[in-house]
């Protein structure tokens, strides 16, 4: 049994500005901005769509095989990557690039500008599948190198394999087309709500429509759980963190959570409870892989939300 999870690796280096961007953007200036922001706290973090769920799979005892490109600077997140004690062979590392990273300051409001860079990751993964298995397998298709998430989808077709397909931020690059194929033949479409109706309009298509292409939709709403698509929609609820901190980095973790019960054979709605107990305690903590359990608490916490 393997596990694919492509995607992205990337640095966060999350900034925050104790004031608020709108006291020092002039709007009838906006057409020669030119704004300095004083930031008072730095911090680097590991992130990335395909490493932040490798990260919770691994908490759930399992070893996926990330597919994706990295850069010079990889080192330190390669180092826990090895002491969790997963492979690497599906990581294309380039010596003349940077790891992606983005740079996100955060002011008092929440308002939040981003820069990304994608650095290594404009290049494909490069992975050579040495042999898929379609009764065993599972992928994941997750934002990251465009032509990846295009090229995976193909290979997981021809062979059979089960795949999730998650375009999340990367929707725009997508052409109808594109998308399309992409989802066509998916295990799931998995989305939140806002990227479901971007899916939509990209394509043309009707929720309906789509579940032609696909088995399942699954569609995660934030604090108000997530909805699985299938003929009678199903409504999944939360489990209830200790505390929140940090939203971000939940929809990867409830991800991770789907993709195990899926490999368990759990339905899907029992699949979808497990990442929403992931999810519970991602937000937790300050950082998208910050996050820790055992399966003694993941069990204690599933049971309180969901029952045994």
């Amino acid at each position: 049994m393997s596990i694919y999870i492509s995607g992205s690796i990337a640095y966060d280096r999350i900034m925050n500005f104790p004031g608020k961007f709108s006291d020092h953007i002039l709007p009838d200036k906006i057409h020669i901005l030119n704004v300095c922001f004083l930031i008072d706290r730095l911090e680097e973090k590991r992130g990335g769509t395909a490493g932040n769920i490798g990260y919770t799979l691994s908490l759930l005892g399992e070893k996926p095989t990330i597919l994706s490109a990295v850069g010079k600077d990889f080192d330190r997140y390669e180092d826990v990557l090895r002491t969790m004690g997963l492979p690497l062979d599906g990581i294309r590392k380039f010596d003349d690039l940077f790891t992606a990273g983005a740079y996100i300051t955060t002011d008092q409001d929440d308002n939040q500008i981003t820069g990304f860079n994608p650095g290594a990751m404009a290049n494909r993964c490069g992975y050579a599948f040495s042999a898929l298995d379609p009764q065993k397998d599972i992928a994941l298709v997750s934002p990251g190198n465009k032509d990846d998430m295009i090229e995976l989808p193909r290979a997981y077709r021809a062979a059979g394999v089960r795949y999730i397909f998650d375009p999340g931020q990367q929707i725009p690059v997508f052409t109808a087309g594109e998308m399309l194929e992409c989802i066509t033949g998916a295990y799931m479409l998995v989305s939140n709500d806002y990227e479901l109706e971007m899916i939509m309009k990209t394509t043309g298509c009707t929720k309906a429509q789509l579940l032609e292409k696909c088995s399942y939709i699954i569609t995660t709403l934030g604090e108000n759980g997530s909805r699985i698509d299938n003929g009678t929609p199903i409504e999944v609820g939360i489990a209830a963190p200790e505390r929140v901190q940090d939203p971000t980095g939940a929809g990867d973790a409830y991800r991770a959570g789907l993709v195990k019960g899926i490999l368990e054979g759990r339905s899907v709605e029992d699949a979808a409870r497990m990442g929403a107990v992931c999810a519970s305690f991602c937000i937790e903590h300050y950082g998208t892989q910050e996050h820790c359990f055992t399966m003694e608490q993941f069990a204690a916490r599933y049971a309180a939300a969901f029952g045994s």
